[in-house]
């Protein structure tokens, strides 16, 4: 068999995306509760326009998400059902400490997740858990400025502790931070950071991304203290600039746009900053704060395991006549040889061998696919989706991977598709952007029942769980 008998198939997931819930147990407010629906979200992402709490007249997706708060129970047992080795979740921040710089945990916010655990063992699920995946107290931001502040490590570090403490024994697999690189892109997503006129927001993103890399360290060396046997990964929104042409410039560009995006991780992964990011800071004129504590905890404690999210790549041209891509946070030009979604996002399965064998190349450390799926328009008929687009999709992107796995000999933990039931979109807010296999009765405006039903992708992907990847 092409895939490891031990091969972890499942779903992934974001605490701000489904759980709802947000004035309930004794949560907080957090940066992704006040990201409103509409034209204006991808400027309160950039952190280009201050929003800070709810305003009238705007809606906002995250209040209710699809509402997992009450209805765990039921789409664990979905997911069961579907055959689930692993569930990628993440934990809200405001949910454990809901200013996020409190001295002792919201008890009541600790018991859901007790609860969620519960359930997923009763079902044999083993739980893949984003420590932080876009999700950060409002408190934090208002008080401090965000991740631009170092003492938000120390309030990073009592989070760990008590998930280490409380979770050693319930939780195996960790992920520090999601998507470390798109604080360059999502800044206020990816950080709280809100920028004033005038500021340097080169040089704020930066000091962010080094004292999450810190804060990231610490965590690996909290949680394997606690339980030697944790994996600890990092996680990086994934997929290779290709060259447009075969113009040098062109070339050279792909590489710096495949170095931003790699970067960080080298950091985690190899324990120092490589040489092409310390000369891009000097040039700058950017310190990012670094101590001797810093570069010791860095060189110590690097990460188990690289993680991932794929979705397409991307092509660069130094030719301003080139179109630019549409509806991504990660700008680039049309790849005219691929396809795309009703996003805009190019359609690209080889991509997806092409990057795992890049990252296994550059790391030699396990990796693992946390998020990959088609987002797109699906219609309810007759209690089901007729979603053969999404089936083919997923088959084509399976098969590279398989690819990766057997002919070029890349070690991949596992495999958890992107919004495994539908949730509401990071980059647009909508629920229209459907990727689940389990479609879920809410529309773009807050309406409907929450009712769950299953796509015909469903009964698809539980017949490939079952014959571990062997029918696609």
């Amino acid at each position: 068999m092409s895939f490891p008998k031990n091969f972890l198939w499942g779903g992934a997931t974001a605490a701000n995306q489904l759980e709802g819930g947000y004035n309930e147990g004794g949560r907080g407010l957090a940066n992704v509760d006040v990201v409103p629906y509409g034209k204006e979200r991808f400027l309160v992402s950039m952190g280009k326009r201050r929003m800070l709490d709810f305003e009238e007249g705007y809606y906002y997706p995250a209040q209710k998400g699809i509402d997992f708060y009450h209805h765990y129970k039921e789409d664990i047992a979905m997911f069961a059902k579907m055959g689930f080795k692993v569930f990628r979740m993440s934990l809200a921040w405001t949910r454990i400490f809901p200013n996020g710089d409190e001295s002792e945990p919201n008890e009541e916010g600790l018991a859901f997740y007790d609860d969620v655990f519960a359930e997923l063992k009763k079902y044999n699920i083993e739980p893949l858990v984003t420590i932080t995946h876009f999700d950060m107290p409002i408190h934090l931001i208002k008080e401090y400025g965000g991740w631009k502040n170092r003492k938000l490590i120390s309030f990073y570090k009592n989070l760990v502790t008590v998930l280490a403490d409380r979770y050693k024994d319930v939780v195996k697999y960790w992920i520090t931070f999601n998507e470390i690189n798109m604080i360059l892109h999502l800044p206020f997503m990816g950080a709280g950071l809100v920028f004033e006129e005038g500021e340097n927001e080169t040089e704020a993103k930066y000091k962010a991304v080094h004292n999450e890399l810190v804060a990231s360290a610490w965590a690996t060396k909290i949680l394997h203290e606690a339980n030697p046997e944790a994996m600890v990964g990092c996680m990086v929104a994934a997929g290779n600039y290709y060259p447009y042409s075969c113009n040098p410039e062109d070339v050279w560009a792909s590489m710096g746009k495949d170095r931003d995006n790699f970067g960080f991780i080298d950091v985690q992964s190899r324990g120092y900053y490589p040489s092409y990011l310390t000369k891009m800071l000097e040039r700058e004129g950017i310190d990012v704060g670094m101590t001797e504590e810093d570069e010791q905890i860095l060189r110590e404690h690097t990460v188990d395991y690289i993680s991932f999210s794929y979705y397409s790549s991307r092509c660069i041209s130094t030719d301003p006549k080139n179109t630019e891509t549409v509806g991504n946070a990660f700008k680039g030009t049309r790849n005219p040889y691929l396809k795309a979604s009703d996003w805009g996002w190019a359609i690209d399965p080889l991509g997806l061998r092409i990057t795992l064998n890049t990252l296994w190349d550059r790391y030699q450390k396990p990796l693992f696919i946390v998020e990959n799926g088609l987002g797109a328009f699906d219609t309810l008929e007759n209690d089901t989706v007729q979603d053969d687009y999404r089936i083919e999709y997923m088959k084509a992107h399976i098969t590279e991977m398989e690819k990766a796995i057997r002919e070029d000999g890349v070690n991949l933990l596992g495999y958890t598709s992107w919004g495994c039931i539908d949730l509401v979109s990071a980059s647009t807010g909508e629920m229209s952007k459907r990727y689940g296999f389990i479609y879920v009765d809410r529309d773009d405006k807050g309406n409907g029942t929450f009712k769950r039903y299953e796509k015909k992708s469903f009964d698809w992907y539980r017949k490939v769980i079952a014959s571990n990847g062997e029918e696609l």
